[in-house]
């Protein structure tokens, strides 16, 4: 089974990624289960997330649940198996030089598959992403052979990739569907109205690779699920209480700009959001982020699932496309990661220098680095 328009991911209920109230693993499932009952019929897991836990908890969800009737992504990249933490970095990725070498590349990305099937209590994924990869992930052959060998396998039936976990990574994803668009399938972004930069710089190029691109991060840090506004307090683990200063404000401006547009389909802002991204080509799927904010008064959880499973067909006319797009604009509000121009010294695992590989993807895509990838 394909993707489908909606999907659900277990970063949701802020119980492995800190945003908002985490759930208990009861609530936890039966929310997962929520969503199918509703509707959804694509999730997704990583691996690393709760080391393994977040698989074991989709498994215990989806028990019982016919295979054939739900869309299962699986991604591995950092190991959490050999390695250990490194602060606030995490696990290092699976292609970390001081962990292995190329040619052992397939067989860890044949033991992690295996382990996280096992914990998922099925047979396959029909999607396996690579997860958050270095530049490496994104460029070797040894890594999408092994890949590609988990299909032979039948351990996957497509395979994608998956950058982050912040934003950037535009010509690393280029370079990576000129190499390897024959067996890639999907890959993952960040996207919304209130960011279509540098998301917006890669379709094309997906869409001429026949990849397909599903969106993630699409309620701009719950923005768009209208329960979060300036001066909201957010926990103290919570990533969103480190965002730029005034995030917040000028968020709610914008979106106070759109607005009538939802108001105009009967749709909700989250709905809106969703309809905006799906109306690019090579977008196909929408995955936002699900949370139970705890203010006082803040949108039950399962009302968010309800929306995203109720999501109707586009709506949005070409003029509507535009308008939210120039409110929404956000280019060079960021420094990016990945192969970056305003990266200088070595390689880290999500920042890099642009070399000889990059600057020549930019000129075949007719992105100038200093003009396209660099913040104000």
């Amino acid at each position: 089974m394909d993707l489908t328009r909606t999907a659900y991911g277990t970063w949701n209920g802020g119980r492995f990624m800190h945003f908002g109230e985490p759930l208990d693993e009861q609530r936890f499932v039966e929310l997962l289960q929520y969503a199918y009952q509703q509707g959804v019929r694509t999730f997704l897991t990583a691996d690393v997330h709760g080391n393994g836990a977040a698989d074991l908890l989709i498994g215990k969800a989806l028990a019982g649940i016919p295979r054939d009737s739900y869309c299962l992504v699986g991604m591995i990249g950092h190991d959490f198996y050999k390695a250990t933490p490194r602060g606030a970095a995490g696990y290092p990725r699976f292609t970390d030089t001081s962990l292995r070498g190329t040619v052992e590349y397939a067989d860890y990305i044949h033991m992690a598959t295996e382990k996280a099937l096992e914990r998922c209590k099925v047979s396959y994924f029909d999607c396996l992403m690579l997860h958050n990869p270095d530049f490496t992930g994104f460029s070797n052959d040894a890594v999408w052979k092994g890949l590609d060998r988990m299909k032979d396998q039948n351990l996957a039936h497509s395979l994608g990739i998956a950058p982050g976990p912040a934003n950037g990574f535009t010509l690393d994803l280029l370079l990576c569907f000129e190499r390897f668009g024959s067996v890639l399938d999907w890959a993952m972004i960040i996207l919304s109205p209130l960011e279509p930069w540098p998301g917006t710089l890669c379709l094309e190029g997906a869409r001429r690779h026949d990849v397909k691109i599903l969106t993630r991060m699409v309620d701009h840090g719950g923005l768009f699920h209208d329960d979060v506004k300036p001066g909201h307090e957010f926990s103290q683990n919570d990533p969103r209480g480190y965002g730029p200063l005034g995030w917040m404000e000028v968020g709610e401006e914008k979106i106070r700009q759109m607005r009538h547009i939802a108001d105009r389909h009967g749709v909700t802002l989250l709905q809106l959001a969703c309809l905006w991204n799906l109306t690019h080509l090579a977008v196909e799927s929408v995955v936002p982020t699900l949370i139970q904010e705890v203010a006082a008064g803040a949108k039950a959880i399962s009302e968010k699932v309800d929306e995203l499973a109720s999501l109707p067909l586009g709506l949005l006319t070409q003029e509507e496309v535009a308008e939210i797009a120039q409110i929404g604009d956000n280019k060079g509000c960021m420094e990016l990661k990945g192969g970056n121009p305003s990266h200088f010294g070595e390689s880290l695992p999500d920042r890099w220098l642009l070399n000889a590989e990059l600057l020549h993807v930019a000129k075949r895509w007719g992105i100038e680095p200093a003009r396209d990838l660099m913040s104000f």
